[in-house]
């Protein structure tokens, strides 16, 4: 560990764009910091260290950074003298360039250097000006023992990095470098630390979380990865997230269906419906192929929700493509979709080419296609009204704090009226209502 020798108690604040591996990758660098001698804060005004850790994924999250950097004192009340620190993808992909968008920054980290965060937070507080790391450190994971979790009752659990796909609209593996994966032992000490300290529920991630391999051989793959979670002592749920359809194999759907603590609920990456499209996208599968891996998730024994990734409006993409996409979720029946229009990144092969839909058309189609899938959904949860699911409570309902809110194994949001005292627990509720995107119950008293 760096020696600071810092000569007064210093505050630090993290604000996280993105997706849950940037949520994670906070929670480490927030346990790094507090191992240098900062201390946390949950108010900006306040940190001597004010830290963004972005997301590169579509243009609109880089204009809300460079946004928030433009009036750092409007929005975070920043200190003159605070130290300003941009991590994460975008860091990664901007590097120099952040320096002279956002003269107020001190250094920038990228997604692959976390491992050298020590060092470079010491250069900064020895005054240094425009520290930059944004090497990409393949030989090792940014390993550290996290105890400043976000959720008390939830917890990230990284299993590997990187992607060797090259998807032509994505940027991740040029921010987040080669797949590398965590040991078995790791994991399993990391999950055991988790499960002791009362944590109910992991989320197990990776860029392609099913791509995971163990470089020392203990377990074949990720299936036996699972399998071995499962067998943790105390251990009361196992979320993945998210699987590339590619290896997603029948081995994944036994493992939920003999396993309890491994959540019936599948999210799987198919961004279009149109095989055209696809080959486009780099998907290395096909329309056909990705509704075969469906085919035997739905015969499973146990039901399993399923959500996906939709991208619409794809160079190319014409209107029998997107009516290609619109049948494909009508076939199938997803419980949740997260959809998007397409977001030009530099530096991926689709950046450069032709026959882009327009802006106008992109959105037309994004609104029919969140209105189709909130009729599938409506349709969905409807049939759920009556029947009783054990809910982690987790927090209370933007209905107010009398209200509480949790999720099913099935990934199912539902508010029921209850006791702050249940937070942190599994209890059983029965469904009275429904929404699109949510479920409202009634406790069930033993």
């Amino acid at each position: 560990m760096v020696d600071l020798k810092l000569s007064k108690e210093k505050k630090f604040f993290i604000e996280t764009f993105g997706c849950q591996m940037n949520q994670h990758d906070s929670e480490k660098v927030a346990e790094a910091l507090i191992n240098l001698g900062y201390s946390p804060t949950p108010t900006s005004s306040e940190a001597d260290l004010l830290l963004l850790n972005t997301c590169n994924i579509r243009e609109k999250a880089n204009q809300k950074v460079f946004s928030r950097l433009g009036a750092l004192h409007q929005t975070y009340g920043a200190k003159p003298d605070a130290k300003i620190g941009l991590l994460g993808c975008m860091a990664q992909m901007e590097a120099d360039n952040i320096f002279k968008k956002a003269p107020r920054v001190d250094f920038v980290v990228g997604s692959s250097s976390y491992s050298f965060l020590p060092d470079l937070i010491a250069r900064v507080e020895k005054g240094e000006r425009k520290v930059i790391d944004v090497s990409q450190d393949t030989d090792r994971l940014f390993e550290i023992n996290t105890q400043t979790r976000k959720n008390p009752y939830k917890a990230f659990v990284t299993i590997m990095e990187g992607c060797n796909r090259f998807c032509s609209f994505c940027v991740v593996p040029y921010t987040r470098g080669p797949e590398r994966s965590r040991p078995t032992q790791h994991i399993l000490s990391e999950i055991q630390s988790l499960v002791n300290e009362g944590f109910q529920e992991v989320t197990l991630l990776g860029q392609t979380v099913n791509s995971w391999t163990d470089s020392q051989g203990q377990v074949n793959c990720f299936t036996d990865l699972l399998k071995r979670l499962a067998e943790v002592r105390g251990i009361r749920r196992i979320r993945f997230t998210s699987p590339h359809p590619n290896d997603f194999c029948p081995d994944i759907v036994d493992v939920i269906e003999n396993f309890p603590v491994v959540c019936n609920h599948i999210h799987l990456p198919v961004q279009s419906g149109s095989t055209r499209v696809l080959c486009r996208m780099k998907r290395d599968y096909t329309r056909e192929l990705y509704l075969q891996k469906v085919e035997f998730l739905r015969k499973s024994k146990r039901e399993i929700a399923l959500s996906t990734d939709i991208i619409v409006g794809f160079p190319g993409e014409t209107q029998d493509d997107f009516e290609e996409t619109l049948s494909l979720v009508e076939l199938v029946d997803y419980d949740s979709i997260f959809s998007f229009k397409y977001s030009p990144r530099p530096g991926t092969e689709a950046f450069s080419f032709a026959e882009a839909v327009s802006e106008e058309e992109k959105s037309r189609r994004l609104q029919v296609l969140q209105q189709f899938q909130r009729k599938i959904q409506l349709q969905r949860n409807s049939k759920m009204v009556g029947k009783r699911y054990e809910v982690l409570v987790d927090g209370s309902s933007q209905r107010g704090t009398k209200t509480l809110a949790g999720r099913t194994t099935q990934n199912k949001i539902i508010n029921f009226p209850g006791s702050q005292e249940l937070l942190g627990k599994l209890v059983e509720v029965q469904v009275t209502n429904f929404l699109p995107n949510s479920l409202q119950g009634e406790l069930v008293e033993c």
